[in-house]
C-alpha cells in the first residue's frame, strides 16, 4: 500500500518557524527519521521525500505553494501515484486546538482552514485524513488575527512545539501502521475539546 503524507503550510525562511507551517515541521521530522531528504518533484511545485514505513511505501511531501494554493500540488502528487484521497494524510495547524494538544480525524469539516479547502477543491473530496496540531489561539482576543498564525513560536514554547511536532509524525506513523481507531484510542486527547 502506498501513502502521501502532506505538510501544509508556507514557503520559505520567512514562514519556516510559524504556527502556520507546523504541519510542514511533521514532514521534515518524519523525513529526518527515515533518513531521507526532501527533494524538488519533477514538473511540480513540491518538495517529497520517499521513505518506508515496513512494508508501506510513503511519499513525504510539501508544496512550494503558498498554503492556499497548495492542493492541486497534492492532489497531482496523489494522482500520478495512483492514490485514492483516503490514502492521503494532511498534517496542518489548527486554532481550535489548545495549544500543544493533536487530534486524528478522516474526512469532515475544513472549519475555514485555507490550505484544507485547497486540498478538498483539488481532491474533490474532503475524505482523507487529517493530523490536527493545536496551536491555539492568541490570548485576550475573540478573533485571530492572521498575523498571529504567521510569526514565529516564542523561546518559550519551542519545548511544546517539538513534542507536538514528535507526536504528530508517530500519529502518522500509526495511521499508516495500525490504521484510524487504534490511532485516534491513542492520540486524540481529552484537553483537545470537542470539533
Amino acid at each position: 500500500m502506498r501513502w502521501l503524507v502532506a505538510g501544509l503550510g508556507n514557503p520559505g525562511e520567512r514562514y519556516a518557524a510559524t504556527r502556520h507551517n507546523v504541519g510542514v515541521m511533521v514532514v521534515e521530522e518524519l523525513a529526518q527519521r527515515a533518513g531521507a531528504h526532501l527533494r524538488k518533484a519533477r514538473f511540480l511545485s513540491a518538495l517529497c521525500a520517499e521513505a518506508n514505513d515496513g512494508d508501506e511505501q510513503v511519499l513525504l511531501a510539501r508544496s512550494l505553494q503558498f498554503m492556499n494554493e497548495s492542493g492541486p500540488t497534492f492532489a497531482s502528487l496523489a494522482k500520478r501515484r495512483g492514490l485514492d484521497a483516503e490514502h492521503v494524510i494532511a498534517c496542518h495547524d489548527d486554532i481550535d486546538l489548545q495549544f500543544g494538544s493533536l487530534r486524528v480525524k478522516f474526512g469532515g469539516s475544513t472549519a475555514g482552514h485555507h490550505g484544507l479547502n485547497s486540498l478538498v477543491a483539488a481532491l474533490r473530496t474532503p475524505n482523507f485524513h487529517r493530523v490536527r496540531l493545536g496551536v491555539g489561539r492568541p490570548p485576550g482576543r475573540v478573533e485571530t488575527h492572521p498575523d498571529w498564525l504567521l510569526d514565529r513560536f516564542t523561546k518559550r514554547e519551542r519545548p511544546e512545539v517539538d513534542l507536538l511536532v514528535s507526536d504528530g509524525a508517530d500519529a502518522v506513523q500509526s495511521l499508516i501502521r495500525y490504521g484510524l481507531e487504534a490511532t485516534q484510542d491513542r492520540f486524540n486527547r481529552r484537553d483537545a475539546g470537542p470539533r
